[in-house]
């Protein structure tokens, strides 16, 4: 009887030592040790990749079909986050979600972001993970930014008439795909021995080109060629709809989301008029030097109503604020002083 009695006093504390291990913040075998360096690790499409921010890494810029155009000034690398010792920028210029995922696809010569992170994995303690992506899968909104391009040049209707009714449903078959994008992160780490708790991820949406209210002579090939009804209909429903669908997607896997929908308020293309430089986002951008090649003529355009370098900036400082937050979801607005903050809507 004795023997069974320190049998069992001598389990309890095992089996206690092993529930505290197994809800430790830090990755377990086979990952990194804990005195690893620590990293921050941007995946998803070309707003994360920092287009139309130029200064792009080398091998990024069309050299051999590779146009991911990671910018030095995108805003993972204006993103704050203490104690980490890298930052790492997967993301790319034209990714969808599959490409952010386990996928054998290849896109712009590059192949799955999740399988590059597991790698970074293994040598760094990935503390924060920031995604963004969703606008190339099925809402394709470079290109219906393309089709109110041409409408403008075509003087026909809004090209927000013809958009209107499918967008929802586009934004709502995008969803699941995310998700399923987020899912993938999550189980590379899970199988690189990270727990939940030893990292955080953070899906962001995106913050709106253009809008209506602009100077009509830069509602022209000098600016921002579209319909004032495109206009409106990009900033107060395409945009929308779009963060309404990827915070769905964050909310299914539990990663935390901020909301850029409403960030580039009154600093969108063309809105300052003569001040281009008080403005957060590309005007209509043609590389004419890039038209005299074949190779790069598709991609004359391509840096076109993205953020620039001060909008990403911006972007940072407010993912910087957001990190330092206890809350699950927050919005990226102007504050007093002009410069975007983290701010959490109260129910």
């Amino acid at each position: 009887m004795l023997r069974r009695f320190v049998a069992v006093a001598l389990v309890f504390p095992l089996l206690a030592l092993l529930l505290v291990v197994s809800d430790s913040p830090y990755p377990s075998s086979p990952g990194p040790s804990r005195d690893a360096p620590r990293a921050l690790v941007a995946l998803g499409d070309s707003t994360m990749a920092g287009e139309g921010a130029g200064t792009y890494e080398p091998g990024t810029d069309g050299e051999n079909g590779n146009w991911c155009h990671r910018s030095l000034k995108a805003s993972v690398y204006k993103t704050q986050v203490a104690g980490v010792d890298r930052v790492f920028n997967l993301a790319c210029s034209g990714a969808n979600s599959e490409q952010v995922g386990i996928t054998d696809q290849v896109r712009n010569t590059e192949g799955s972001q999740a399988a590059q992170l597991a790698a970074i994995a293994r040598e760094y303690r990935v503390s924060v993970v920031v995604v963004a992506v969703g606008a190339n899968d099925d809402p394709r909104f470079a290109d219906v930014l393309g089709a109110c391009l041409r409408a403008w040049i075509e003087r026909s209707t809004d090209c927000a008439d013809a958009m209107a009714a499918e967008w929802e449903a586009r934004v709502k078959r995008m969803t699941p795909k995310v998700e399923r994008a987020l899912r993938d992160v999550r189980r590379v780490l899970q199988d690189e021995g990270y727990t939940p708790r030893s990292y955080t991820l953070v899906l962001q949406s995106y913050a709106a080109p253009v809008a209506p209210g602009l100077p009509f002579d830069l509602q022209n090939l000098a600016g921002c060629p579209l319909r004032t009804g495109d206009l409106e209909w990009v900033r107060d429903t395409a945009v929308d709809q779009l963060s309404d669908g990827l915070r769905t997607a964050a909310d299914k896997v539990d990663a935390r989301f901020l909301d850029l929908s409403k960030a580039g308020d009154e600093r969108e293309a063309c809105m300052r008029g003569k001040k281009p430089e008080d403005e957060w986002f590309t005007r209509l951008t043609i590389d004419f030097d890039g038209l005299r090649e074949e190779s790069r003529a598709r991609h004359a355009l391509q840096e076109s109503f993205h953020p620039n370098a001060r909008g990403y900036e911006q972007f940072g400082r407010c993912m910087t604020e957001f990190l330092t937050m206890p809350d699950r979801e927050a919005s990226c607005v102007a504050g007093d002083d002009g410069n975007l903050t983290a701010v959490v809507e109260k129910d």
